[in-house]
């Protein structure tokens, strides 16, 4: 550590070179993040739709929430099915059923109803504004953030209009990209009436239930009826309406990969330059005392300095930008927050630490293996 002074001022001896190797770093870092941010979403939406257990019955044999329609009287057969602790009728509007990264989503769910399923709290408004007017919705914090939505607003998208009586917050990143109004609000926009039909269905099981026994218990119940279901646990319903989006974020990982190797590039690259500059000074060094492996260390911390320096900027952009910018995709009215988790950080600190420390042992060991008398003769 005593020697990261002269590593430093060797750094920053070369200024220019120095400072665009960071920058790259920091930029590939910063890239990294984002695409890790949003493996972190989808992660984290399938733990918490398994820890939660629940169900959705969806219209069999469609996709896209504007195309099912099942009857809403459903929910009174299905409540009394063992196991079953409460259904809660769902009417979903969505602006996109494609993908897309400024999906607006409506739920029309029955007030009380909401308030049992979902787990979120009013950061501002009144609950029982919205529980007393038809045309009032509670909005979520990150899509309030990106649209600029108040309590008092009036938000419309496409012939949709609501009035914002309460803006919530919730543990959950991709809850927050929901906006709840009225079931039969929703049934009866548009021009449309939809009164005694929803989209779908969410089924709230009772812990130790059966959730696969128990989609094909309500889905046999239905079968040959006048709207056959199609009934799977949550978190599988939102992985099959994610559908291609989940393979796109997989082959995103090649992104991150490639991120890893633009660091080792760059950083290999300055590192390999900077010992070719000093032949000379290293075999100064070993004249006056440093042995070879002393010479080794500062090569290697010096690649390290350069890498994580990169790192902690890149890493520290990107965690500030997620975090502002309350980003999220979807697709068929299921979103996935960009989710800037402290175990994100941490992994993109070690990669820039462990590049760092990788690219800098052969330029090392060239200088730690400096001859002493030819290194000097060199003009």
């Amino acid at each position: 550590m005593k020697f990261v002074p002269y590593i430093l001022r060797t750094l920053w001896r070369h200024r220019s070179r120095t400072i665009l190797t960071v920058s790259g770093s920091a930029v590939a870092l910063f890239v990294f993040c984002f695409v890790g941010a949003v493996q972190e979403g989808m992660d984290d939406l399938q733990r918490r739709q398994k820890a939660k257990g629940s169900l959705i019955s969806f219209q069999a044999n469609k996709f896209c929430p504007a195309t099912s329609h099942l009857p809403q009287d459903y929910d009174e057969q299905i409540v009394k099915l063992d196991g079953v602790k409460d259904v809660v009728p769902v009417q979903v509007f969505t602006n996109n059923c494609r993908a897309s990264l400024d999906v607006i989503v409506f739920y029309g769910v029955p007030p009380k109803k909401l308030r049992k399923a979902r787990d979120f709290e009013l950061a501002s408004g009144n609950w029982a504004e919205f529980e007393e007017n038809q045309d009032a919705a509670v909005v979520g914090r990150a899509v309030a953030r990106r649209r600029d939505i108040k309590v008092g607003d009036k938000f419309s998208i496409g012939d949709l209009s609501v009035d914002v009586a309460g803006i919530f917050e919730s543990n959950d990143p991709a809850e927050e990209n929901y906006i709840y109004s009225h079931l039969e609000f929703l049934q009866r926009s548009k021009g449309a009436n939809l009164v005694g039909t929803v989209t779908q269905l969410e089924i709230l099981l009772n812990s130790g239930v059966d959730t696969l026994a128990k989609c094909k218990e309500i889905d046999d119940k239905f079968r040959g009826g006048p709207v056959e279901t199609d009934t799977r646990p949550k978190g599988v319903f939102q992985a099959r309406s994610l559908g291609d989006l989940t393979q796109l974020i997989s082959m995103a990982h090649y992104l991150g990969y490639a991120c890893v190797g633009l660091v080792l590039a760059l950083v290999a690259t300055t590192t390999i330059m900077s010992v070719e500059d000093r032949i000379k000074e290293h075999a100064v060094l070993q004249t006056i005392g440093f042995s070879g492996a002393r010479v080794f260390r500062l090569i290697i911390t010096e690649s390290v300095l350069l890498s994580i320096s990169g790192g902690i900027i890149g890493v520290s952009l990107a965690m500030l930008t997620l975090k502002l910018s309350s980003l999220s995709i979807g697709a068929e009215a299921v979103t996935i927050a960009f989710t800037p988790s402290t175990r994100l950080a941490i992994i993109g600190l070690a990669v820039s630490t462990i590049t760092g420390a990788l690219v800098g042992i052969a330029p090392g060991a060239h200088a730690a293996r400096t001859e002493i008398v030819p290194a000097l003769r060199q003009s």
